[in-house]
């Protein structure tokens, strides 16, 4: 978990405001459970608009080497025993069945 979150902080600092992509202007904040589809780079420009220095929040990839060893649900629950409140995911897919 220490590396997502590492990675994440990378990230956000790379994370470019040059060019505010208007989806980020139509994110309802004060709702529970949003999902944007479509437009790269969109979650990231939010938080770093919204959170920027938030402890409590984190942006990880799914498609990260970190979850073919760990489960979501494992991942969300340690996440919230951490104090953590936003948790916003990238690269979701529908699991094969």
């Amino acid at each position: 978990m220490e590396r997502l979150i590492e990675m994440y902080r990378k990230k956000l600092r790379f994370t470019s405001t040059a060019f505010i992509r208007s989806t980020v202007y139509e994110i309802n904040r004060d709702a529970r459970l949003i999902g944007i589809r479509g437009a790269r780079g969109v979650p990231q420009q939010h938080i770093k608009r919204n959170f920027p220095q938030d402890e409590r929040t984190i942006y990880v990839s799914l498609d990260s080497i970190y979850f073919s060893d760990n489960t979501l649900y494992d991942f969300a629950d340690r996440f919230v025993k951490r104090g953590g409140t936003r948790l916003h995911l990238d690269e979701v897919h529908k699991s094969p069945q």
